[in-house]
């Protein structure tokens, strides 16, 4: 099975948009509001999807904090992960769950560089039978760390959120349904998110509330 077209470049990106402007007349309004959209590449790894788990519920500046210290302290690769003991990990700002997630992640030993050749559903069930990275994390980790260009997550609540408003619909639209509307906009759903998550700051912009 392909993977598909991968994102590597603002060009990409803006080749996605023009595609999905031509088709999609919301979506061309959208981006007549965004302007050109970002790249939003990231590493792919270990280390990557730790930081994800590290963010789960919790402010973006606590994560940042622990985050940090989990560098200082050199616990950001699995090898260290597995050696450190309980105290160590909670000394950095990490829970008791997260301790646990964190050992399962090392204990998964994924072969990430296999993930960048694997189908895109192959890289999803690979990452959501570790504890603690549900289906969220692992398309979003397929969309920006591996520049997967027709993945969508759907269970993003401020894709809902701008799905409702864009396309001025009487409520959030769920996952499933809002999953089914991307399917519109393949092959380029991970630039249609990216559009409907630009739209989101500008809607939310412009009714005054803060992001």
């Amino acid at each position: 099975m392909s993977i598909g077209r991968i994102i590597t470049s603002d060009a990409c990106v803006a080749e996605g948009a023009g595609w999905l402007a031509q088709r999609h007349p919301r979506l061309a309004d959208a981006l007549q509001q965004t302007g050109p959209l970002p790249l939003r590449l990231r590493p792919d790894g270990f280390a990557q999807l730790l930081s994800a788990i590290v963010s789960q519920q919790v402010s973006v500046a606590s994560a940042n904090a622990i985050w940090a210290r989990m560098q200082q302290a050199r616990l950001t690769g699995p090898r260290k992960i597995a050696a450190a003991s309980d105290e160590e990990m909670r000394a950095v700002g990490l829970s008791r769950q997260k301790i646990r997630y964190a050992r399962a992640l090392a204990a998964a030993r994924i072969d990430y560089a296999a993930l960048r050749a694997a189908p895109t559903d192959r890289v999803i069930a690979t990452l959501t039978e570790v504890p603690g990275i549900g289906v969220w994390t692992a398309e979003i980790y397929a969309m920006f760390s591996l520049g997967r260009a027709d993945v969508f997550a759907p269970g993003d609540l401020a894709l809902q959120e701008a799905a409702r408003l864009l396309f001025d619909l009487p409520e959030r639209p769920k996952d499933r349904v809002l999953r089914g509307m991307a399917e519109a906009w393949s092959p380029w759903r991970s630039v249609a998110a990216r559009i409907l998550w630009a739209y989101y700051r500008v809607a939310t912009t412009r009714q005054g509330i803060s992001n």
